[in-house]
C-alpha cells in the first residue's frame, strides 16, 4: 500500500494563501508569488515591531521636551533634574502627564527644578 502525502502539500499552501490573502493580483493567487510576498511581508513586519519602538520613545520625548520648555526647562535639564531628585517616571508616564495632566507636570518639572 503506498502513502499518498498530498494532504500536508496542500495545507501548506493553504496557509500561505492564507497569508496572502488581499496582496494584489498573483501575489495573492499563485502560491510560488504569495510564498515570496509573504516571507517579505513578514521580515516588514518584524522590523516594524522594532521601529515602532523608536518611533514611540521620539514622540514622548517631543512632548516632554515641548511640556517642559513651557515650564522654563530643556528636556536635558529636567531629565538631569528628575534623576537627582530621585524622581524615577518614565517617559510614557511623563509624556502623558505633559500632554493630559499640565498641572501635575509642571509640578514635576518646579521639583526637578529645585533639585538641579
Amino acid at each position: 500500500m503506498r502513502i499518498k502525502r498530498g494532504v500536508n502539500g496542500v495545507k501548506k499552501r493553504r496557509k500561505i494563501l492564507k497569508l496572502a490573502k488581499g496582496y494584489f493580483g498573483c501575489k495573492s493567487k499563485n502560491y510560488r508569488i504569495a510564498r515570496e510576498a509573504v516571507m517579505k511581508s513578514l521580515s516588514y513586519a518584524y522590523v516594524g515591531r522594532k521601529q515602532r519602538k523608536r518611533d514611540m520613545r521620539s514622540l514622548w520625548i517631543a512632548r516632554i521636551n515641548a511640556g517642559a520648555r513651557e515650564n522654563g526647562l530643556s528636556y536635558s535639564k529636567l531629565m538631569h533634574g528628575l534623576k537627582v531628585a530621585g524622581i524615577d517616571l518614565n517617559r510614557k508616564v511623563l509624556a502623558d502627564l505633559a500632554v493630559t495632566d499640565a498641572a501635575a507636570f509642571a509640578d514635576i518639572c518646579n521639583k526637578a527644578k529645585a533639585a538641579i
